[in-house]
């Protein structure tokens, strides 16, 4: 049986690594990859702590398939986005996008 330290370790090694993947690329689509390791770090910590705190009660792993759930729309919403900003400035980076006006 693996210890549960290790996956309270591995979900903050995730977070932190899509922390810093957001904020230090300017691609869009890395950055929606950094906002979706932050995302399954969150969903990660949901099933350990439920496994950890409570094990009779599921609670923890239905805000884990609520998170996943909301995570896939995000997704496909992000990419629409980033495909129309693709179409409308030829570049995926940030700084093409900056001048943009209200």
């Amino acid at each position: 049986m693996i210890p549960v330290e290790y996956f309270l370790v591995l979900s903050a090694l995730l977070f932190f690594i899509g922390v810093f993947g957001f904020v230090t690329r300017r691609n869009l689509i890395a950055m929606l990859i950094s906002v979706e390791l932050v995302l399954n770090a969150v969903d990660l910590q949901f099933a350990v702590l439920n496994r950890l705190l409570h094990p009779e009660i599921l609670e923890g792993m239905f805000f884990t398939l609520f998170s996943i759930g909301v995570s896939a729309a995000e997704t496909a919403v992000a990419v629409a986005i980033i495909i129309n900003v693709y179409r409308h400035f030829h570049s995926d980076q940030v700084n093409s996008i900056e001048n943009m006006k209200l």
